[in-house]
């Protein structure tokens, strides 16, 4: 038990800022739920994988390289920026070409640097079935976490605001994230 609630607290503490970022996503018609969920999901067991390697290792990644990866949604945004059309309508926007799952984990990797910084030492100084139970709770929350951003975007009265403005500040949210992957 007390490593269920130790996988939760981690993850609540690392992934905050996270379900911000799916709200977004989910309110861009260009990004389909399931690549938002597999996405979130592939970047998710990267920075568990990185986690538990550094923690195998005792190897911890130099910081000046994690903010280096603040630049892959600065990126994502200033392209979304570029690419946006005002003109055209939201049905428009909809079938423009789908950005893939991998864009999703990108984000979610570039803006996973604390979640490294916390899962190695606790990775590093737990047994390995505590160390797996922590993960499969992780792989729950993400579930939970990508299930409440969706309903909130589709919620009745919330969902309305989400997506007329979710698609327009998202490339603020992403440029806003890599800034502070780049300065934490």
């Amino acid at each position: 038990m007390a490593a269920i609630g130790l996988g939760i607290a981690l993850f609540v503490a690392t992934n905050l800022d996270d379900i911000f970022i799916l709200l977004v996503f989910y309110a861009d018609p260009r990004f389909r739920p399931g690549r938002i969920v597999a996405g979130t999901y592939l970047g998710m067991a990267a920075l568990v994988l990185i986690s538990a390697v550094a923690a195998l290792v005792a190897l911890v990644i130099p910081p000046a390289y994690v903010k280096l990866l603040g630049l892959i949604p600065i990126a994502l945004g200033i392209k979304s920026l570029i690419d946006r059309d005002d003109d055209d309508d939201e049905e428009q926007r909809a079938r423009r070409a789908q950005p893939s799952a991998l864009v999703i984990a990108a984000v979610t990797i570039a803006n996973g640097g604390d979640n490294i910084g916390v899962y190695t030492p606790v990775f590093a100084t737990r047994p390995v079935y505590e160390t797996t139970i922590i993960v499969v709770v992780f792989a729950v929350m993400t579930a939970l976490w990508c299930g409440f951003a969706h309903w909130l975007v589709n919620h009745p009265t919330l969902g309305a605001p989400i997506r007329r403005y979710g698609h327009r500040i998202l490339p603020f949210v992403l440029i806003g994230v890599g800034v502070m992957v780049m300065l934490s």
